[in-house]
Formats: structure tokens, C-alpha cells, sequence
């Protein structure tokens, strides 16, 4: 188990709560903690995203932020819902620190710097 930490983007379905950088421990309690379920993991060439994978059962609010960033780097789904977890991926598919595109990304779309 890796007991680490790294930082990852985090972004909430609530437009209220800002989309944060934040340092995390990749421990599957933690993250199913973050997301307020199961996990599941989307991933994109230097990226994940772990998401809730009864997300749609559990009727959490659709997080369009999360939709948006995932659409401008060429991944289209439907219905992303409740708190989005971006990280990066190192060697052999292992845990990395989010790159660095991603917060740029984020912040150019959403126009505000991100909360720490």
C-alpha cells in the first residue's frame, strides 16, 4: 500500500465550494472518504480521476466543473456526479502528483486562482 502523499486536484460538485489543490493519501479509505463512496478511476494519458462509482444511485448533484475540465482534455462522459478527484499518473501506472496542465487548465476555464 502506498502511504504517501500526493497532491491532487480536487474539484466538488457544489460551484459554492472552490475547486482546490490539496495533498492526499491514496489509501482506499481516503479516497472513498473524498468522494463520499466506492471508487472508481477514469483514466487519460497523465491522469485519473476517481469518482463515485454509485454516484448516480445515490443521486449526487452532477459536478459540471469536473465534466467541463474532462471535456476540454478530449474525454467526454455523461453525468459526472459528486466530488472529482484528479491525479497524476507516474511509472507503470503508479500514484503521481497532478500535473501541472490540469490547475492551469482549471483555473483558465473557471477564472479563479485555486484555493490551497
Amino acid at each position: 500500500m502506498d502511504s504517501r502523499t500526493y497532491t491532487a486536484l480536487v474539484v466538488p460538485a457544489s460551484n459554492a465550494e472552490p475547486i482546490r489543490m490539496e495533498q492526499v493519501g491514496v489509501d482506499v479509505p481516503a479516497l472513498e472518504a473524498m468522494v463520499d463512496g466506492p471508487l472508481e478511476s477514469v483514466i487519460r494519458g497523465d491522469w485519473h480521476v476517481y469518482l463515485n462509482a454509485e454516484s448516480a444511485a445515490m443521486l449526487l448533484p452532477v459536478n459540471y466543473r469536473a465534466g467541463q475540465l474532462m471535456h476540454e482534455c478530449g474525454l467526454d462522459l455523461d453525468g459526472i456526479r459528486g466530488t472529482a478527484v484528479f491525479l497524476g499518473r507516474g511509472e507503470h501506472g503508479a500514484e503521481a502528483d497532478i500535473p501541472e496542465h490540469l490547475p492551469r487548465l482549471a483555473e483558465d476555464l473557471f477564472g479563479a486562482p485555486l484555493a490551497a
